[in-house]
């Protein structure tokens, strides 16, 4: 554990979710491919859809509208509406076969395999302090085994814009009825998790979990208060 700013008093710890408490690489790629196999199986029309498709609609979406991004699962739902109107179908059939497409990608997107000693951090953690999850993904806590650590679950969308975007910050602040200053985020990513949370008046936990070095990272914009490379390291804050 390495140490850059003083810690104030905490009353709580936020935490991101994708990869910060599990590795979240693998389970995009196979949900991608078990999206995409249901969406060429839903009418023949779609049998030969590119495995980019989704990633093109995607991209011509955010071009007309920026703030779309806020809300990957919408966004997401768009852009496969999209591919399945260009392709053809009629306004009925894309909404059913949509509908079916985004619910194999929900169940797949939380088949998530969360390390065992990140199961005990989090309950040990849980003992001492109300716990929080602030996600910009749509990764289902329930689903994936990790509800019962947090006392709630802020998504970006729901909840407000994505993070380094203040809002779902402050709202977690809110609802503890905590200071700013007296929360303590925890997430990998020197943008969104760190220079966001420091940015609203939060203290900040980078979890480098890559052995990266803070002092050569390009996206590094403001110092974390710690730096961990493992979670289990927050314990010693018990």
């Amino acid at each position: 554990m390495k140490f850059y700013r003083p810690l104030k008093r905490i009353e709580a710890i936020t935490f991101d979710l994708d990869d910060t408490l599990y590795d979240n690489y693998d389970v995009i790629r196979r949900t991608d491919s078990e999206t995409l196999k249901s969406i060429q199986g839903f009418h023949p029309a779609l049998a030969d859809m590119a495995p980019d498709t989704i990633r093109l609609m995607r991209a011509e979406l955010l071009a007309e509208d920026a703030e779309i991004y806020h809300d990957v699962t919408e966004w997401r739902r768009q852009a496969v509406h999209l591919a399945m109107t260009r392709a053809g179908l009629g306004e009925s059939d894309a909404k059913q076969g949509t509908k079916a497409a985004m619910e194999t990608f929900a169940l797949w997107r939380s088949r998530i395999y969360v390390p065992e000693e990140n199961h005990d951090a989090l309950a040990a953690l849980a003992e001492r302090w109300p716990l929080v999850a602030i996600t910009n993904g749509n990764a289902d806590p329930h689903a994936c085994g990790l509800a019962q650590y947090f006392q709630f679950t802020l998504r970006a969308g729901d909840h407000g814009r994505a993070k380094p975007y203040a809002d779902m910050y402050k709202k977690a602040s809110m609802k503890l009825d905590i200071p700013l200053e007296n929360i303590l985020h925890v997430g990998d990513d020197l943008t969104t998790d760190v220079a966001g949370s420091v940015r609203c008046g939060m203290q900040s936990c980078w979890i480098n979990l890559r052995k990266g070095d803070l002092m050569h990272i390009k996206d590094a914009r403001l110092l974390p208060h710690i730096e961990i490379s493992q979670l289990a390291s927050l314990t010693a804050l018990l």
